[in-house]
């Protein structure tokens, strides 16, 4: 006989498990604790098998026998119902497993060992904010290229554009690690080559080389109203020209004063290589003063309410800002801390030092690789301290 809802409702629990049928292979098992489960019975290829269909009453009696209609044109396909099953059930974990942000995080710990620790942290926390909230639980074969172009647009309108550019590029890697992983068999992201607006890349200002007597006076001035570590700070990244990133990460252990040397260990460069860099007497004053404030510290310029992550990155830049050199004051030219290396290479230049020289001294890679290994670290040894010391000089008399 059919059943009916009525009939279903009313069916008791027994001690033991047992069966009521429906039509057309259509049965319903009814557990021992009251649990009610449809199941289909039908032959494929000469075989007797049972399809599950679902539980009641989450799956009613007429969407029970609407599951049963299905299958029964499947068979008459000669398709097997239950094997549909099976790789609509896979292909279903296979998308909660291969989202986006889930084959992302994969390529990201995948890539990692390749890259500085700071620059994969960078690079994972600008993946996953510009692009998450849009691609974030979507299956990696379900995303087309207009997701991927609403992520990129959405960065440009903020004005963003460099940003924009790298994030485009972050996608197209995990897509191409899906595709290598056999996942996908085209990159979406491929279609979007030259689509983020490009603008004309700025060099980091830096002030005129007539300024910087006047520079290295102010900054005398400036330390004598309370700011001697932003004081010590700056004058040694202009003696030493180094990034500010090198001068705030500095730790003691990296100075040799016998030797007059600082190393500054690759994973702190941006290159990735080991650099040294000769210290002139007035660097070495410079670190003198600074022993006296945070001597016993690891860093040399720690911040103020936490002494173990370094000075902030716009602790330089603020300073020079409050003297004036932001561009808008009379007499002064615009600069930032970085600004003073493009300041010793033009004069250094001047002055006919070894190009080699000073381009090594400013940390600066040869992109041809065999010349690259073959300009070691420490090369032009003896020359690179008679002119940092030439330099310290020049700044001194300046």
């Amino acid at each position: 006989m059919a059943l009916t809802d009525l009939y279903i409702k009313r069916l008791k629990a027994r001690p033991k498990d047992y069966w009521v049928t429906d039509e057309k292979g259509l049965r319903l098992l009814v557990k021992r604790n009251g649990s009610r489960y449809w199941r289909l019975n039908y032959r494929f290829l000469g075989k007797q098998k049972t399809l599950a269909i679902g539980v009641y009453p989450d799956v009613s009696l007429k969407m029970a026998r609407e599951e049963r209609e299905k299958a029964k044109l499947l068979i008459r396909q000669g398709t097997d119902p239950s094997e549909v099953k099976k790789e609509k059930k896979f292909s279903m974990m296979l998308n909660d497993t291969n989202t986006f942000s889930i084959l992302a995080k994969q390529w990201w710990e995948h890539e990692r060992g390749t890259w500085k620790k700071d620059h994969a942290e960078r690079l994972w926390r600008r993946l996953k904010m510009n692009s998450f909230k849009i691609l974030d639980r979507k299956p990696i074969d379900q995303i087309l290229t207009r997701d991927i172009l609403i992520v990129i647009k959405g960065i440009e309108d903020r004005g963003a554009l460099d940003v924009a550019s790298r994030v485009l590029q972050d996608i197209r890697r995990v897509f191409s690690y899906a595709i290598r992983r056999d996942l996908l068999r085209v990159n979406p992201a491929s279609e979007l080559t030259g689509v983020v607006k490009t603008y004309k890349r700025k060099h980091q200002p830096s002030m005129q080389n007539h300024e910087l007597g006047e520079f290295m006076h102010n900054l005398e001035e400036y330390g004598k109203r309370g700011f001697f570590i932003t004081q010590y700070a700056l004058q040694l990244l202009i003696y030493t020209f180094t990034r500010s990133g090198e001068i705030r990460g500095a730790t003691w252990d990296e100075f040799d004063f016998k030797k007059s040397i600082w190393k500054i260990p690759a994973e702190r460069m941006k290159m990735g290589t080991e650099h040294l860099v000769p210290l002139s007497k007035q660097a070495l004053s410079v670190l003198v003063k600074v022993q006296e404030i945070s001597g016993i510290e690891k860093l040399l310029f720690p911040m103020i309410n936490d002494r173990n992550r370094p000075m902030s990155d716009n602790t330089m830049r603020c300073a020079m800002r409050r003297m004036g050199y932001d561009g808008e004051t009379e007499g002064k030219s615009k600069a930032t801390p970085h600004g003073f290396r493009a300041n010793a290479s033009s004069i250094l230049n001047e002055q006919g030092y070894n190009p080699d020289a000073i381009e090594r001294q400013l940390s600066h890679m040869e992109r041809n690789s065999v010349r690259a290994a073959y300009i070691h670290h420490a090369r032009y040894m003896e020359e690179r301290t008679k002119m940092m010391q030439w330099w310290a000089d020049y700044l001194d008399q300046a």
